[in-house]
């Protein structure tokens, strides 16, 4: 029996080609509001990282980053993000009708993230690698951001949404192991920020499916075509 507070969503939706979804009043208007909603996140997530970064206190001592030596992570850390930014893109262009959904998830992810990052103010640990960002991408990592890894759980929430496609979200979760350990080697994050995004992740993706139903059923039926 269905709860009275959960959103019904029709059983199912037309079905047009993947070239033709751009044309559709209704894709526009949904896939805006999405786009929009990513990027008011963006600001916000701004704001609050350069607030957490100016209050940010002293560091505290890790378990794991307490006993390891820093590696040189830079390439890993800046070109593995560019090229997840590449592969989601190109999966979600591949079939926009994923676009709303994988947008509106970002957005809840970067909304709670950055309420996150805003709580507590726990300084960077003391040794860790020097990252060249450039100018943009520095305006967005501040270096107080630190709870909860970012790198870490936006692939485990891909992988989360792909989940159907099991190739495709295995990819999406080796990813996210992958960043967690190159964060840790890297003594970008503590080891809490790390192990913490993947339960806040998997919130965050129930949350996204709860407010936007229709659009993840658009989503899922491009899952299930051929």
């Amino acid at each position: 029996m269905t709860s009275p507070l959960e959103p019904t969503v029709p059983d199912s939706l037309p079905k047009v080609s993947h070239h033709s979804v751009w044309k559709q009043r209704d894709f526009q208007r949904r896939f805006l509001l999405s786009l929009s909603l990513f990027a008011l996140s963006c600001v916000v997530n701004f704001y609050a990282g350069t607030y957490a970064t100016r209050e940010a206190s002293s560091s505290v001592t890790d378990i794991i980053l307490s006993n390891t030596r820093v590696y040189d992570v830079d390439v890993l850390f800046v070109y593995g993000a560019l090229l997840l930014i590449i592969f989601i893109g190109g999966l979600c262009f591949a079939r926009p009708r994923r676009f709303p959904f994988v947008l509106f998830s970002l957005s809840v992810f970067i909304f709670t993230r950055s309420i996150f990052i805003s709580l507590t103010h726990i300084g960077p640990f003391p040794e860790h690698v020097a990252l060249d960002l450039g100018t943009i991408a520095s305006k967005f990592m501040f270096g107080g951001d630190l709870f909860f890894s970012g790198h870490t759980g936006i692939p485990f929430l891909m992988a989360l949404l792909f989940w159907r496609e099991r190739a495709i979200s295995s990819i999406f979760f080796v990813w996210s192991l992958f960043f967690g350990t190159v964060v840790l080697l890297g003594h970008l994050h503590y080891s809490i920020d790390v192990l913490s995004a993947f339960f806040i992740t998997y919130t965050i993706y129930h949350m996204a499916s709860y407010f936007f139903p229709l659009e993840k059923q658009m989503f899922e039926n491009t899952l299930e075509a051929k």
